[in-house]
């Protein structure tokens, strides 16, 4: 079983809550606008860090992290792509893309909305976990915890900061 710590969005703040909410997590994704590398670092020097660069991030963050994350975690392909739209309304590329990979779980950010929803079309979870940092218009910052067991995702939990 793998415990994953999902953010995204953090356009440069880290919230310390972060680090007690992610302490018992195997790994942190980010889906994301990290902002900075420093805060990267901060993750990566924490938990194993896996990630995407996002719209808002420099050359620095996009020598570190690809567009599009394809990788597998026990028995799920994950396909994490910052700007990748939801169940019906993927970005271009995007559903061409999960169905390419056999992806069974897309993780996105940028729209700092938090969504979690299964797309029975693709046979494919999409979550978003919404934004973790102080930019932007969302009332809420959030946060996800989840784990995956063989290929099972399971115990989704949403954390608001």
């Amino acid at each position: 079983m793998t415990r994953i710590g999902l953010i995204s969005d953090t356009h440069s703040f880290l919230d310390d809550a972060v680090f007690t909410h992610f302490e018992r997590c195997d790994e942190i994704w980010h889906a994301g606008d990290f902002g900075n590398i420093e805060l990267a670092e901060k993750l990566a020097a924490f938990k194993p860090l896996k990630g995407v660069y996002g719209n808002i991030d420099d050359a620095t963050i996009r020598n570190k992290f690809p567009e599009d994350l394809f990788f597998t975690c026990e028995g799920v392909d994950v396909f994490i792509r910052h700007i990748g739209g939801y169940p019906g309304k993927y970005a271009p590329t995007v559903k061409d893309k999960i169905i390419l990979q056999k992806s069974k779980l897309f993780i996105s950010g940028h729209s700092h909305i938090l969504k979690v929803m299964f797309d029975e079309k693709l046979q494919c979870l999409h979550m978003n976990p919404g934004a973790a940092g102080r930019q932007g218009w969302q009332k809420v910052r959030t946060l996800l915890r989840f784990c995956i067991d063989g290929e099972l995702m399971r115990d989704c939990e949403v954390i608001e900061l």
